[in-house]
């Protein structure tokens, strides 16, 4: 049975309502497009019931802005009544392309600011929904996750602050570290993984792979990662490797201990396609590395799929690399904010997660159990059955 039509088992929550940021306003617009759809085309009696009040609507988004004053100070501004709905605020705060003035300097918006936009629309919303929940695609200072000395713990404050606002359910996707949510521990807390639509955006792209143990691998670019690539390599009955980064403990070079080595562990890539999964690229140059080394162990396509896609020091060694012929695609998802040289690149797939987002969306609403939306192999298993046929065909 379609997710769209198991959600009327049970009747919604409240009213549904998305806030968009406007660094979300993109993702959110097409969130609230399949919602639209999918609603309209659902009849019965019981979308004239007083429980499915305000069920069909051209838009469910909610006007909301967060305007600045010469300053730079801001406040939050719901424009339209939020009284008893069950609210989504969609938030990115990785775009830095958002820029707001500051006593007549113009300033690029960092995390910080974003994450603060997203309390103040909270404080604007003022206790009068029924419920909050917050999707936070790269959930904000999660690389900050744990205490290694005499540290701030970033990203649990974060959680603590927001459910002390009021918020019910933080929706994330591939988090840093899960296990971040152990701050929060009374309160709804899902990390999603985007594999199925790494996989669909691959296989429409690639006509010729052949997925099987004996051509394919997926490797882990470090051991932090292990588990996202044992999982990735299950689904697909392939084997997997992983490096380890050899540091140099005795300096901090930008924040961290800079990386003296990648070490390889796992069977021969000699001939085989790799698929290096992560959760995120951010200058690209441990991935790189990886990607080169595999070349030089003679492995055949090299495919790099990270569910973020930051690029903080720019798309020239990207460039570099695909000429050299050390990577043959790069994948990563539209959850944060995509740069439009990005998108002309010819080594970019981009995966788009707004009809992921609408069916977690309409199914929280109707609070039924989103675990199937979470568990994709069956998805995976039937894209790879057809893909087989067709190449058969």
């Amino acid at each position: 049975m379609p997710s769209e039509e198991k959600n009327l088992e049970t009747i919604p929550v409240g009213p549904l309502g998305i806030v968009a940021m406007e660094n979300c306003r993109q993702l959110g617009e097409q969130v609230d497009d399949y919602i639209v759809s999918w609603r309209s085309s659902r009849t019965g009696a019981y979308t004239h019931t007083i429980a499915f009040a305000g069920y069909q609507k051209d838009s469910y988004l909610v006007s909301a802005k967060v305007p600045r004053f010469g300053s730079g100070e801001a406040k939050g501004i719901i424009n339209e009544s939020v009284r008893g709905q069950d609210l989504y605020i969609l938030v990115d705060v990785g775009n830095y392309s958002m820029k707001y003035s500051l006593c007549g300097y113009e300033n690029r918006m960092s995390p910080d600011d974003h994450y603060q936009d997203l309390k103040r629309v909270i404080a604007a919303v003022g206790g009068k929904a029924r419920r909050i929940t917050v999707i936070m695609p790269f959930l904000y200072e999660s690389r900050q996750h744990k205490r290694t000395g005499r540290e701030s713990l970033d990203c649990a404050m974060a959680l603590q602050e927001l459910t002390n606002m009021g918020v019910e359910n933080i929706i994330t996707f591939d988090a840093h570290d899960p296990r971040v949510q152990n701050a929060i521990p009374l309160k709804g807390f899902e990390t999603v993984q985007p594999a199925y639509q790494f996989i669909k955006g691959l296989l429409n792209k690639e006509k010729d792979l052949k997925i099987d143990a004996e051509h394919m691998m997926v490797i882990s670019p470090d051991e932090g990662g292990t588990s996202r690539a044992v999982y990735l390599a299950n689904v697909l009955g392939l084997d997997m490797g992983m490096f380890y980064k050899r540091r140099d403990y005795s300096k901090i070079v930008n924040g961290r201990n800079p990386i003296v080595a990648h070490e390889f562990l796992g069977s021969s890539v000699e001939g085989k396609d790799v698929i290096i999964i992560d959760d995120m690229i951010s200058s690209g140059e441990s991935v790189l590395e990886v990607a080169k080394d595999l070349k030089e162990r003679k492995a055949a396509k090299v495919f790099i799929a990270t569910t973020f896609g930051l690029f903080t020091n720019g798309l020239a060694k990207f460039d570099e690399a695909y000429e050299k012929g050390l990577i043959d695609r790069i994948l990563t998802t539209n959850l944060t904010y995509q740069t439009p040289e990005l998108l002309t690149k010819p080594y970019y797939i981009s995966c788009d997660m707004s009809k992921y987002i609408s069916l977690i969306i309409d199914t929280l609403n109707h609070d039924a159990s989103i675990s199937e939306l979470l568990n994709p192999v069956g998805r995976i298993h039937r894209l790879l059955n057809k893909y087989k046929e067709e190449q058969k065909g």
